[in-house]
C-alpha cells in the first residue's frame, strides 16, 4: 500500500510548473569512450541533477510539489511545497559553462586533447542530457627535473631522503601526467618541510614548469622550489629552520587552575627541538581535551633579533568546575507503570589536574500487579555510581610520550546497585580500571579494562520462585538457576574500533563510503582458577573453586564486526553488516552469567523481533516470566542490509533486511532446539524486513523502524512462513531508537 502511495504521487503531473519553452530535467548522466578513464571527479561540475528520487525510484518530493496550487497565500500549499521539491527546469547556459569545467579538469587529469559533447534528448516537455567524453591519449611524464635554487635546502631534503613521487622510475612515459599528482606533490613537500622546521615555508614557493610540445604524447615537468622572496633590501634568500624557544602559559583566571606539571605533561612540543607542525597540533588537542578548560589558544611568534627561534604562547581558559543534572523518566513494563529519577554531580577539576570526578545517584520505582502467588510487593530500585577520570594512561613503566597520548584516559568506578522484586532481591557491586587511548583523529580506538570486578549477591529469593524454578526437580531450570545464586566475575576485557573514516569528518550517514571494524575480546576466572588449582583449595558441592565461599565464573568471549557503506549519490546510499559472537564457559562454571549472554531481536539486530523474543536456535519461548534467561544463547549472528535515503526537510528513510539469530554451544533441556549445529544451524536463521524514518537533527538521530517477520525459525512447515503468509499483528514490530543501527 505505502509503495503504492509512493508510486501514485511520483506520478503526479507537473507540467504547469514548467514554463512554455522549458524541459524537465529528467536525467543526467556521463559517459566515456574509454572504460578505464574514471569519470567519478566530473560528477561535482554537473550543474543541474533532477528531482530527488525516494530509495532511487520514486519521486515522492516532486510528487508532493505538484500536489500544491499556485495560490502561495494558503496554507496547503505553502505546506506542500515546503515538504516537497520544486521541478528542476532544464538550464542549457549553465550546461554549457559545465562543459568547459569538464574539459578542464580533464586537462588536469593528464588527457590535453580531451573532448566533451553535450547531448540532448527532449521529449515532450522532459530532457534528459548526457555528458559525452572522449579522453583520447593520456600524456605521460618523459623527464622530471628538480631545481632546488637554496643549497641549503637541497642539502636538507636530501638527508630526508626526499625524492618526487611523480618522478618516472621506470623509464620514459612510465608516469602519467596529471596536474592534480603535481599539486599533491606540492602538498607532500610541503608536509615534510613543516614537519622539520621549515616554519615559514609555504606551498607557494613550489613551482612547475611543463613542456607538452615533444609529440607522442609526452612532457618534460620542472619541479622548482623557490628561494625565499624577502624584502628588496634583504641579502638573506635562504630557508630557515626554526627551533622552540620559551614556552609560556597563560591561565585566564584569578589564579593558577592547572597545576604547572600538567600543563607541562599536555605539552607536546619542547624547548630547543625544532619546530614540527604536527607537535603544534597535538599540543593544541591535548590543551582542548582537558576538562578543565573551556577554550585553548596555541600562538607561534618568531624572535625580532633575527634568531630562528619561536616562542609559544598557551593560553587557557578555565571551564565550569561544578556541576549538577537531574533526570526524570517514565517507565512501562508490560502494563507496570512506573517512575525513575536521578541526579549527578560532577567537578572537572577535582585535584587541579584535570581530573573528572562524578557520582550519580538513581531511585526507581514500578507499581506491580497481578503476580499470583507472590507477596503484595513493587519494584524498587536504588543505585549509586561514582568515578575519577584520568587525563592520561596511569601506567607505570609506561613510556611517557606514550602516557601522554593527546586522546587518552585512565578511568577508576565503582557502583552498587540494589533491587528489590516480589520474587527476589538482587545486590550488585562492581569496579573497574580501564585505558582508553585513540590515534590518527580517534579513526584508531582502543579500551582495554584491566580489571572489571563484580559481585553479585541474593539476599532473597521468595518460595514461590525457589520451588516454581530453581528447587523443583521436575521443572527446574539450570540457566536460571545459576543466574539466582551468590556470583562472583573478574575479567579483563579489550576493544579495537577501526573507522575508515575520521570522526573528525562531518559528512552525514549518507555522504561516506566508510567502513567499520569492531574486535572485542573478554576473559574471566583465569587467574583465580589458577591460584586456586595451585593452591589445592577444596570444591563446593558444585564442583567449583570459590573466593570467600562465593563461586566465580570462568568464561572466554570474542566478538566482531564488520560494517560497509555506499554511497550511490547525495541523497542515497547502502550499508551492510555482519556481526559475530561466541562466548563460551569453562572450568570453572558450565553456564555464563547473564549479564554476558547474547540476545538477538530489536531496534539493533533482527528488528522483526523484539528484543530477547528470537532464538536460541528454533526455540520459541512459552513462559513469560522467564523467558528473558531462556531466549539467551552463547553464540550470536547479525546479517544487515539497509538502503538509506533522504526523504524531506530533516526526514530520511530506510528500507532494510534483517537475519540472524543466537544460539547455545551445549544442549539446555530448557532450551530444546538451541543447540548451534553446523548441519542444522543455517535453517535457523530469523529474516526479516521493513522500513525506517529517522528524524536527523544532527546532533542525535530519533529512529522509528518496522519489521516484519520472513521466515521464523521455529516454523517447521515452511508454508506457514511469513513472507508468504504474513500476518500483521502477528508479525509486525515497531521499534523506536536514538542513534543509527549500525
Amino acid at each position: 500500500m505505502l509503495s503504492a502511495l509512493m508510486f501514485l504521487l511520483s506520478g503526479c503531473n507537473t507540467s504547469r510548473y514548467i514554463p512554455e519553452g522549458g524541459y524537465l530535467l529528467t536525467s543526467t548522466t556521463i559517459s566515456c569512450d574509454e572504460k578505464h578513464v574514471s569519470t567519478d571527479e566530473l560528477q561535482t561540475y554537473m550543474p543541474q541533477r533532477p528531482n530527488n528520487k525516494w530509495f532511487s525510484i520514486f519521486k515522492v518530493p516532486l510528487g508532493l510539489y505538484s500536489l500544491s496550487g499556485k495560490d502561495s497565500t494558503k496554507r496547503i500549499n505553502r505546506f506542500l511545497r515546503q515538504m516537497g521539491e520544486a521541478p528542476v527546469i532544464y538550464d542549457r547556459e549553465r550546461t554549457m559553462q559545465a562543459l568547459g569545467n569538464m574539459r578542464l579538469v580533464m586537462h588536469n587529469m593528464g588527457y590535453l586533447n580531451a573532448e566533451v559533447f553535450l547531448m540532448e534528448t527532449a521529449k515532450k516537455n522532459r530532457m534528459k542530457i548526457n555528458y559525452h567524453i572522449i579522453p583520447h591519449e593520456q600524456y605521460k611524464i618523459r623527464n622530471l627535473t628538480l631545481s632546488i635554487q637554496d643549497k641549503a635546502l637541497e642539502h636538507t631534503l636530501d638527508s630526508l631522503g626526499y625524492r618526487p613521487a611523480i618522478s618516472p622510475e621506470t623509464g620514459v612515459g612510465s608516469k602519467p601526467y596529471s596536474a592534480n599528482e603535481l599539486d599533491a606533490e606540492r602538498s607532500r613537500i610541503y608536509d615534510l618541510l613543516i614537519e622539520n622546521g621549515y616554519y615559514k615555508f609555504n606551498k607557494e614557493y613550489v613551482h612547475f614548469r611543463v613542456d607538452t610540445t615533444l609529440g607522442h604524447h609526452l612532457a618534460d615537468v620542472e619541479m622548482i622550489v623557490k628561494q625565499v622572496q624577502n624584502e628588496v633590501d634583504s641579502t638573506d634568500f635562504t630557508h630557515h629552520r626554526f627551533y622552540i624557544g620559551n614556552i609560556n602559559y597563560e591561565q585566564a583566571s584569578d589564579k593558577a587552575f592547572l597545576r604547572p606539571k600538567v600543563l607541562r605533561n599536555a605539552t607536546a612540543i619542547s624547548n630547543g627541538h625544532l619546530y614540527r607542525e604536527s607537535k603544534m597540533n597535538e599540543t593544541y588537542a591535548r590543551m582542548s581535551r582537558l576538562s578543565a578548560v573551556a577554550a585553548a589558544n596555541v600562538h607561534v611568534s618568531p624572535r625580532n633579533d633575527g634568531s630562528d627561534t619561536l616562542d609559544v604562547n598557551i593560553s587557557l581558559t578555565p571551564n565550569k568546575q561544578n556541576s549538577f543534572s537531574t533526570e526524570l523518566e517514565g517507565t512501562n513494563s508490560a502494563g507496570d507503570l512506573g517512575a525513575a529519577a536521578s541526579i549527578t554531580y560532577q567537578n572537572r577539576n577535582l585535584f587541579k589536574g584535570s581530573e573528572l570526578f562524578n557520582i550519580k545517584l538513581r531511585g526507581a520505582f514500578e507499581a506491580i500487579k497481578g503476580l499470583s502467588g507472590y507477596a503484595d510487593q513493587n519494584f524498587i530500585e536504588y543505585s549509586i555510581e561514582t568515578g575519577l577520570t584520568f587525563p592520561d594512561l596511569r601506567i607505570p613503566f609506561l613510556r611517557p610520550s606514550f602516557r601522554r597520548s593527546a586522546q587518552a584516559s585512565t578511568e577508576v568506578s565503582l557502583a552498587f546497585d540494589s533491587q528489590d522484586r516480589p520474587e527476589f532481591h538482587r545486590r550488585v557491586l562492581a569496579g573497574t580500571l580501564r585505558y582508553r587511548w585513540a590515534r590518527r583523529n580517534r579513526q584508531l580506538q582502543h579500551r582495554f579494562d584491566l580489571l572489571n570486578l563484580d559481585y553479585v549477591f541474593m539476599p532473597w529469593i521468595s518460595d514461590t520462585f525457589r520451588d516454581m524454578y530453581l528447587s523443583d526437580p521436575q521443572n527446574r531450570n539450570a540457566i536460571l538457576k545459576y543466574n539466582y545464586e551468590n556470583l562472583f566475575i573478574m575479567n579483563w576485557s579489550y576493544q579495537f574500533v577501526y573507522n575508515s573514516r575520521s570522526l573528525g569528518n562531518s559528512a552525514s550517514n549518507y555522504g561516506t563510503n566508510a567502513y567499520t571494524i569492531r574486535l572485542g575480546i573478554e576473559t574471566a576466572g583465569n587467574l583465580l582458577y589458577g591460584l586456586s588449582s595451585a593452591s589445592s583449595m577444596k570444591r563446593n558441592a558444585d564442583n567449583q573453586y570459590t573466593l570467600f565461599g562465593i563461586a566465580y565464573a570462568q568464561y572466554a568471549k570474542l566478538d566482531f564486526s564488520f560494517c560497509k557503506s555506499f554511497l550511490i549519490n547525495k541523497n542515497n546510499s547502502f550499508a551492510m553488516r555482519a556481526a559475530f559472537g561466541i562466548a563460551a564457559p569453562y572450568g570453572n562454571s558450565d553456564i555464563l552469567p547473564y549479564e554476558k549472554r547474547y540476545f538477538s531481536g530489536g531496534a539493533n539486530s533482527v528488528r522483526g523481533w523484539s528484543v530477547r523474543e528470537l532464538g536460541p536456535g528454533s526455540f520459541i519461548g512459552n513462559d513469560g516470566r522467564i523467558d528473558f534467561i531462556n531466549q539467551t544463547g552463547d553464540i550470536k549472528l547479525d546479517l544487515n542490509v539497509e538502503y538509506r535515503t533522504h526523504l524531506f526537510w530533516k526526514f530520511d528513510g530506510a528500507a532494510f533486511i534483517d537475519a540472524g539469530n543466537i544460539w547455545t554451544i551445549r544442549d539446555y533441556k530448557e532450551q530444546p532446539g538451541g543447540q548451534f549445529r553446523i548441519d542444522e544451524f543455517w535453517r535457523q536463521i530469523a529474516v526479516s524486513y521493513g522500513l525506517g524514518i529517522r528524524l536527523n537533527l544532527g546532533y542525535f538521530i530519533l529512529r522509528f523502524d518496522g519489521g516484519m517477520k520472513a521466515i521464523h525459525p521455529s516454523y517447521k512447515d515452511h508454508r506457514k512462513f511469513p513472507i508468504v503468509h504474513p500476518n500483521f499483528k502477528r508479525d509486525f514490530t515497531f521499534h523506536f531508537a536514538v542513534g543509527m543501527p549500525f
